[in-house]
């Protein structure tokens, strides 16, 4: 049976010091390794030896920049091999990036790609006490080399992060540091065999949910010793109690093994339904006895990708177990710019939250990585599904060798490491890149060289179409579905909104219903205590140092100022804009999401940009780099509903949608009222109303109640059951808040507290902001608009009101704070 034992004792690193010697470096470096933990990457392990401060906080970024133009040695001394077994192999899950892999002084091999594993034959040289070292060129270093070989392309940053198969986002991005890495990023091992080993195993699942039959077809590709090459093998597999086995003849190294599962429960995405998950498990034996085994968790569910035409141009909606979907996503960054540090613990604290903000769909954006099986795992478990990026995002990459060959042995491995994961339904070809090169002048400037089109629409479609024909494919994001259209075009496929942010107002996303959003999003800061512990010693102010490192983005604290301009007066103080930012960043996210499911199924889909942060930052995020909840985050649990109330404008007239995406009939009635700023009604009606499953029912709003004498001194509610839309017809810089007053009362409970707020007048947008309490203060509500003497309660978590220092006053505040709107 095979072993492996995973190698993770007795490193070291060191400072190579052959070609560049940078001053930046501790001396301790130049003469003495340091501990090493592997998996890991060079930051983390000088981290712990207290080489260098923390790259996430305040400007050290720069300081630490010499580390990715360095190169970097790991080493450990390895046991001898069991000679019981024939075979022992030096196996890398991950290597980032450029290494050259040396044992007992011979040299195994080299690597060039972060995102693929490598195995070497170390059977000859694995004596007791053997030296490995992995040897780590900067990863700088290639990627110019490559650059100098195959000539300039477009890149939307100036680093290059195309010319190599790495992490494009460790150069930097508009939301993350430049901490360019370099480790043994995944698990090494040593993995000893006789006879033969499983080298690849693809599980094809499909259900025919019309018969009740599911199908498991398992493609073997197995690898055999010179003395197994004559032996007949079998290989058994199990899935819920039923077995199939299938008989390889000597020589061969390819089987197909076929399992049939009667009425299996499907696996639906969640809110649809549940999540059973299968153990398949599957033997390689040679006369009765095992030689390799394989296991993976499995489910029984179909997806299609609808593209056809309509009268509205060409969809783009997911289709699981035979039903429609409107997604409901958000985009996934990875978690840390120091991926190593992502465990699987802190994946399933981050997907939770995900799943509790009634998200049904993570995107795995093309500037990260493939992510770790615990991601995947913990997406199976959740129903969250899976849309995969290949990686590559925002950059022409050069189509030759090296380049080349290494897409393809990347895609061809992750594609059959991913497959047997229920939540995986689509593989989507790039992140920005067929948009680039129609609209952004690529074209012209690169004037015929290759640029990436052949991967997208050639090799990667063949890959996926080869090893798991079971799951749709789509070029790329945004994409139309052809050239016939610009990538970018809101009647095909899908679209990336990002004038809004860069150049408009929110309320722009009201111009147009495009097919599938897979790209919006508005920025805001982290919280106040996560701004605390970044920037230490620093008096925070928009424009302050720290501030101002930790905005990545191209203009970004204009765009927010800007953002900020249409609707309120300039800010008075940091505690102002940081709030006022948080405040609009919801609503704008709220504006898109309300107004694009309203127009189901004509679009069917948003996905956010983005669901969270690699360190503190300010971003487009919904959960600071902290691990914080923003506003947001607690606006898109309402948003993301299966049932919301909104009202809308279609055609010059007001309305009131009531957006049913549960598997019931929602029928009630909705009470319309036009009020004055001091809670009186003005004007009602009861709407009859009744939504049919996965459907979307406008009411329209009686002219008595929608005509406003004066729309600086009215506004309207929407009520339904438990939920409440809102109107307000003018910005707040126009409208007349009185001064908000109310009444708060703390009562502790065990570890925590209610928070209830009773206001004696109405009381826009109220936030408690728990985190000025205690750092380790949390909320479970959101934004939230009162009418005079109605209430709210907050449940507050990690304080108990007993804490002398915090002060309830800075912690609550709404946009009619008196001191928020006194200088209007």
């Amino acid at each position: 049976m095979t072993v492996r034992t995973p190698i993770t004792d007795g490193w070291t690193l060191r400072l190579d010091t052959a070609r560049y010697t940078p001053e930046q470096a501790p001396p301790a470096l130049y003469s003495d390794a340091v501990p090493a933990q592997v998996p890991g990457c060079v930051h983390t392990d000088l981290l712990a030896a207290g080489l260098i401060p923390d790259p996430h906080l305040g400007l050290n970024e720069q300081a630490v920049a010499w580390i990715g133009h360095a190169d970097w040695t790991y080493a450990t001394a390895l046991p001898a091999r069991d000679h019981t077994f024939e075979r022992a192999d030096l196996v890398f899950d991950g290597l980032d990036t450029v290494a050259e892999v040396t044992l007992a002084g011979r040299l195994l091999g080299t690597t060039r790609n972060m995102h693929r594993g490598y195995r070497f034959d170390a059977t000859e040289l694995l004596g007791a006490g053997a030296d490995l070292t992995v040897r780590l060129t900067s990863a700088y270093t290639e990627a110019e080399a490559v650059r100098a070989g195959l000539g300039e392309r477009p890149n939307s940053y100036p680093e290059p992060s195309n010319y190599i198969r790495k992490m494009a986002s460790s150069f930097g991005w508009d939301w993350g540091p430049t901490l360019v890495t370099a480790g043994i990023w995944r698990q090494a091992r040593i993995e000893q065999w006789s006879t033969a080993r499983l080298a690849r195993v693809r599980p094809r699942t499909t259900t025919d949910i019309t018969g009740g039959t599911g199908t498991v077809e398992l493609h073997l590709d197995i690898e055999r010793t010179v003395t197994g090459a004559g032996r007949e093998l079998t290989a058994t597999a199990t899935v819920d109690g039923h077995t199939a086995t299938v008989t390889v003849a000597p020589g061969e190294d390819t089987a197909v093994l076929v399992l049939r599962v009667p009425d299996p429960a499907l696996w639906w995405p969640r809110g649809y339904g549940d999540q059973p998950l299968y153990d398949l498990h599957l033997t390689l034996a040679a006369d009765d006895a095992p030689l390799d085994t394989w296991h993976r968790r499995i489910g029984f569910r179909t997806v299609e990708l609808d593209t056809s035409a309509d009268e509205h141009g060409t969809g783009f909606t997911l289709v699981v177990n035979g039903v429609r979907i409107f997604t409901r996503g958000v985009n996934w960054i990875p978690d840390d710019t120091l991926i190593t540090r992502v465990t699987p613990e802190r994946y399933r604290e981050r997907l939770q939250q995900a799943a509790d903000a009634n998200v049904d769909l993570v995107r795995v954006w093309g500037g990260g990585i493939y992510e770790s099986e615990a991601f995947y795992d913990v997406c199976d478990e959740l129903g969250l599904l899976v849309w995969q990026d290949f990686l590559f995002a925002c950059a022409a990459y050069p189509e030759e060798q090296p380049l080349r060959g290494e897409v393809e042995a990347e895609a061809r491995e992750n594609v059959a490491r991913l497959m047997p994961h229920p939540s995986l339904v689509l593989w989507n070809g790039n992140n920005e890149n067929l948009w680039g090169f129609a609209e952004w002048g690529w074209e012209q400037e690169l004037a015929g060289d290759s640029w990436g089109e052949g991967y997208y629409l050639g090799l990667l479609p063949r890959v996926v179409a080869q090893t798991d024909p079971t799951r749709p494919y789509w070029a790329g994001s945004p994409w139309s579905g052809s050239w016939d259209h610009t990538p970018n075009h809101p009647d095909h496929g899908t679209v990336h909104s990002w004038e809004v942010w860069n150049r408009r107002d929110y309320t722009d996303y009201l111009a147009t219903v495009p097919r599938f959003v897979a790209e919006f999003g508005w920025q805001a800061p982290p919280a106040h205590a996560t701004l605390l512990r970044a920037l230490p010693g620093e008096v925070l102010a928009a424009d302050s140092p720290g501030m101002l490192h930790h905005q990545k983005a191209e203009d970004g604290n204009g765009k927010l100022d800007r953002g900020l301009a249409h609707h309120f007066e300039a800010p008075a103080d940091f505690d102002e804009w940081h709030y006022l930012t948080q405040v609009v960043q919801a609503r704008a996210i709220a504006t898109g999401v309300e107004h694009w499911r309203s127009h189901w199924p004509v679009c069917a889909g948003t996905i956010l940009w983005q669901l969270n942060d690699c360190w503190p930052v300010t971003s487009w995020a919904a959960i600071d780099g902290d691990g914080r909840l923003k506003p947001l985050h607690h606006e898109l649990r309402r948003l993301y509903a299966d049932r919301l109330l909104t009202f809308q404008q279609r055609d010059g007239r007001l309305v009131v949608a009531a957006i049913n995406q549960s598997a019931t009939p929602w029928t009630g009635t909705v009470t319309v009222q036009r009020h004055s700023t001091d809670g009186t009604t003005l004007a009602a009606a009861e709407l009859a109303f009744t939504a049919a499953p996965r459907t979307v029912t406008l009411l329209d709003v009686p002219a008595a109640v929608a005509d406003a004498a004066d729309t600086a001194k009215e506004l309207w509610t929407a009520d339904a059951d438990t939920l409440r839309a809102w109107h307000f017809a003018t910005t707040d810089a126009q409208f007349a808040y009185p001064d908000a007053e109310f009444d708060a009362v703390v009562t502790p409970h065990g570890p925590g507290a209610t928070i209830t707020v009773t206001a004696r007048t109405l009381l826009r947008d109220l936030l408690l902001q728990a985190d000025r309490l205690h750092p380790d203060a949390r909320t479970d509500r959101g934004l939230t608009t009162l009418l005079p003497g109605e209430s709210t309660v907050f449940q507050v978590d990690n304080w108990t009101g007993a804490d002398p220092g915090a002060d309830l006053t800075t912690a609550l505040r709404c946009v009619n704070s008196p001191r928020t709107k006194r200088h209007r």
